[in-house]
């Protein structure tokens, strides 16, 4: 699989990664072989960037990439995790000590002693200003406790603030069909600061997939029965803040769009990755045929033109004015 460079870091990610968020919680219960078995799916289908965060199942996720990779030694794959959400979200819990205590667990749980590339958590739109914070994370890469860092944003503004910083080698933003804001002003200041772009919630929470309907019931301990409206975290996260019936009725017209030999998630993902400045998409999978199929969207043919009109004009038609004005 084709790889591209992360920006500032000087590392390599397959253009197609691994969001192992499903893994640890949130999304119905996932069993430890079945996670390493999409881990091992993924691997083989030539991902090589794993996805995590150390609140995804308290640690589970990392836990799960760790066995996994103990045992396939000769894999190499780029490992980036998150931390800040263990605490209460206020600008001073993020202080050097607590990134310490964050990075110690992440390190311990992923069975290194240095992490490729940590990223701040979605932290409140304060820390993105503060001076005290990057410089904090300047002293984890001093200590060789993480090889490089990024940040993982909410809103397009947040990701410019990001941007700006001299060492920021990443960001981690909402980018899919159903979520196009990015494309105006985030990924050209990227491109031109030479920061990578991580996409995440590429499917809009399976939406892109076609496969759900107005009477699909999620489980409970599912975020897209429990947030849908922002109880628990941004609502953003769940269905990309797309109203669940409209984005019901815009992937219909989406899935009609797909070309011959796409399926409905592989031209959300290729439509991503033909995005300039898009380093890598970082889907989720429950199963390995979802990881194989995902990844698959990476050796497909370059979509045609006609297809990213038909795409704009759906997203102008019916998803702009919900989601453009919050993100």
């Amino acid at each position: 699989m084709d790889e591209r460079v992360i920006g500032r870091s000087g590392q390599w990610a397959s253009v197609v990664g691994l969001g192992t968020w499903q893994l640890g919680a949130d999304w119905g219960d996932v069993d430890e072989k079945e996670a390493l078995a999409v881990l091992e799916a993924a691997a083989e289908a030539g991902v090589t960037f794993f996805d995590t965060a150390d609140v995804y199942g308290d640690g589970r996720s990392e836990e799960s990439i760790a066995s996994f990779l103990r045992g396939r030694p000769d894999l190499h794959v780029l490992v980036a995790t998150k931390m800040g959400r263990r605490v209460e979200q206020i600008p001073e819990n993020y202080v050097l000590a607590n990134f310490r205590e964050w990075n110690d667990r992440s390190r311990r749980n992923l069975g290194v002693d240095r992490i490729d590339l940590v990223q701040l958590h979605c932290p409140p739109t304060a820390v993105y200003s503060s001076d005290a914070v990057f410089d904090a994370l300047d002293t984890l890469v001093e200590e060789e406790r993480v090889a490089a860092y990024g940040v993982s944003v909410e809103t397009c503004a947040q990701a410019l603030t990001a941007i700006a910083r001299p060492n920021v080698a990443s960001v981690q933003i909402i980018l899919n069909p159903f979520r196009m804001k990015p494309l105006y002003e985030v990924l050209p200041a990227a491109r031109e600061a030479g920061v990578g772009i991580i996409a995440r919630v590429p499917l809009a929470s399976g939406l892109l997939s076609g496969k759900y309907t107005r009477d699909t019931v999620f489980a409970a301990d599912d975020h897209r029965t429990f947030n849908r409206h922002g109880e628990a975290f941004d609502q953003g996260e769940t269905f990309s803040g797309v109203d669940y019936g409209t984005g019901v009725e815009a992937a219909a017209e989406f899935a009609a769009l797909a070309p011959q030999g796409y399926t409905p998630a592989q031209l959300a993902l290729r439509w991503i990755i033909e995005q300039d400045g898009v380093t890598t998409v970082i889907p989720g999978a429950r199963s390995p045929e979802q990881a194989r199929a995902n990844a698959a969207a990476a050796k497909l043919p370059p979509l045609p033109r006609e297809t990213f009109t038909a795409v704009r004009e759906l997203y102008d038609r019916r998803i702009r004015d919900q989601v453009e004005h919050r993100w």
